[in-house]
């Protein structure tokens, strides 16, 4: 029960930072975004997915919920880590972009799961 939980929250998840890349795509095809303001939405758009599958997750844990908003933020990181190593067939992010992501993702959902 608590396995199938964390993967409907990550689906949500990934759900929507599907829809926000589609969203962020499109603004960059519009507005001729430059390269720091598609960073910064990229970077928003993991916390955002992060935070509001923690928020669910929380929500269907009644105890721990920060642990469990922590497990979903660790979960999110390591599909999008293996994600990119398939596409890009190498492990193309330094140490520090490894800890930063990792961080946003985690302490999304972490901060998700305490609110929830």
């Amino acid at each position: 029960m608590k396995a199938k939980a964390v993967l409907k929250s990550l689906l949500c998840s990934y759900t929507l930072t599907g829809v926000l890349l589609l969203i962020l795509a499109f603004l960059l095809f519009k507005m001729d975004l430059s390269e720091a303001a598609v960073s910064v939405g990229i970077i928003v758009i993991y916390i955002l997915s992060c935070f509001l599958g923690g928020l669910l997750l929380g929500r269907k844990m009644k105890k721990q919920k920060y642990v469990w908003g922590l497990l979903l933020g660790t979960g999110y990181f390591l599909l999008l880590a293996g994600v990119s190593c398939l596409v890009e067939r190498s492990f193309s992010m330094n140490p520090a972009q490894i800890i930063t992501t990792f961080a946003m993702c985690a302490g999304g959902g972490t901060l998700g799961g305490m609110i929830s």
